[in-house]
């Protein structure tokens, strides 16, 4: 058996919401020596079922791809039941850009469930290693939906995380996402021409170069929509989520602003629009 197709089986959390489609994947990768990615949300039967797919197994290691609880808050009692080493780049808010630094004042947490007691045994960087009896994975540092957001490629697979979905665009939700970096990771993994991608949520996405593209064009149409708003006037974030997203339903809405945010403060950090100089959550911008 080669490095780059060692077996891997899916168990998928029971966790179904808007905002995490079906539920958590969870990825169990390798023959007899495993690697867990993403563990999941600190649900019982999910432990259950993870510890079933072990029998007969070793768990070497569990790397989370960000410490948001739906894929982190398992990953402390795996560990202690099997002796794994858990692996990330760091802990909920490492990673995060200074641009999200000078922000994180005057905005409440971005509410998308930073797992605040998630750390790492061991930290990882970009182009780290991680290696099995049967399988190889390299880290790609993509932060973009969270600071510290990394990818793993195994071959031509590659474990997308949040990042890259197949059922959903990603919320980018200022200060602990990030729209520059986001844009930044999407260009570098459309550089490669990927066979699949093993998402966080969802199905496999087996035309990977045609999804993100189309992730990379949905980003910057909306950002376009931003800007198109901001030309009937000034306004804050969550006027212009009400001009922008008028075919959502309401009760999305506030994850719609989120990502409104999160252009906005990408926009200005290219001279394109400006804000209000208070420390307003919701303050006003507009065009240069």
């Amino acid at each position: 058996m080669s490095l780059s197709d060692p077996p891997i089986r899916c168990l998928l959390a029971p966790n179904p919401s808007p905002l995490t489609g079906t539920g958590t994947n969870t990825y169990l990768v390798g023959a007899t020596e495993l690697v867990v990615i993403d563990p999941g949300p600190n649900d019982e039967d999910h432990l259950a079922a993870i510890l079933a797919e072990l029998a007969g197994c070793t768990v070497t290691r569990i790397v989370v791809t960000h410490a948001h609880r739906d894929h982190s808050a398992l990953a402390s009692r795996l560990a202690a039941l099997t002796g794994a080493e858990i692996l990330a780049f760091g802990t909920a808010t490492e990673g995060r850009s200074p641009r999200m630094a000078a922000w994180a004042d005057r905005l409440p947490p971005a509410g998308e469930g930073l797992d605040l007691a998630f750390t790492p045994n061991r930290r990882l960087a970009d182009g780290d290693l991680i290696t099995g009896a049967d399988w190889e994975l390299s880290v790609l540092h993509t932060p973009g939906h969270l600071g510290g957001h990394i990818c793993l490629a195994l071959g031509g697979t590659l474990f997308s995380g949040d990042h890259v979905m197949g059922w959903s665009t990603s919320i980018v939700a200022a200060p602990d996402g990030d729209m520059t970096d986001y844009m930044a990771s999407l260009h570098r993994l459309a550089e490669t021409a990927w066979t699949r991608l093993l998402p966080g949520h969802g199905v496999p996405v087996e035309e990977a170069e045609a999804r993100l593209t189309g992730l990379i064009r949905h980003r910057q149409e909306r950002e376009g929509s931003v800007l198109a708003a901001l030309s009937d006037g000034p306004a804050t974030p969550t006027e212009l989520t009400g001009r922008i997203y008028r075919e959502i339903p309401r009760h999305l809405w506030p994850a719609a602003r989120q990502n409104v945010l999160a252009h906005l403060i990408d926009l200005a950090g290219r001279s394109l629009v400006a804000a209000a100089p208070d420390a307003s959550a919701d303050p006003i911008f507009h065009r240069l």
